[in-house]
């Protein structure tokens, strides 16, 4: 799995962290081992540039995604074909203001935007109740299975 990611925000993440839940999610995802994909972390000024270009809407949002190559999730029998996977665009900044909300970490918040993000980038979406299910479910199913993952970590 090729997973490049760029921190050009003011916020330091812990970017292990979220390239070993990318590899986790494309892996659960069963995507080509030499797929590829690129995370971005943004300041504010720059995600809202890229929401209103691509979105049409106003101000910074948590996470964008821009899907290349249209791979879609494969099987254990057949995966993905390698390709290029997309990016996946975060907002530390917005993602901080969540956390804070939902009562957990920052990074807690930008894993979960990061999974959102790669669901995104392989095809679900959640503009219909039943759509928004499917997406949600998957993604809790991939953030709770990475977390068992973590905790069985040798810790260093």
């Amino acid at each position: 799995m090729s997973i490049e990611i760029n921190n050009e925000s003011t916020i330091e993440v812990d970017e292990s962290a979220l390239v070993r839940l990318a590899t986790f999610a494309l892996d659960q995802l069963h995507v080509h081992p030499d797929a590829e994909l690129a995370i971005m972390l943004v300041d504010e000024a720059a995600m809202e540039q890229l929401h209103v270009q691509w979105m049409d809407e106003p101000g910074p949002t948590d996470v964008l995604s821009f899907p290349m190559d249209e791979l879609r999730p494969g099987t254990e029998e057949s995966p993905t074909p390698a390709g290029l996977l997309g990016d996946v665009v975060l907002c530390p900044q917005v993602a901080e203001g969540q956390a804070v909300t939902a009562g957990h970490s920052t990074l807690e918040e930008l894993q979960l935007l990061t999974a959102h993000g790669i669901l995104h980038l392989l095809g679900f979406d959640h503009a219909e109740p039943d759509e928004e299910k499917e997406m949600f479910g998957l993604q809790k199913e991939i953030l709770t299975g990475f977390h068992d993952e973590e905790r069985r970590r040798p810790k260093k």
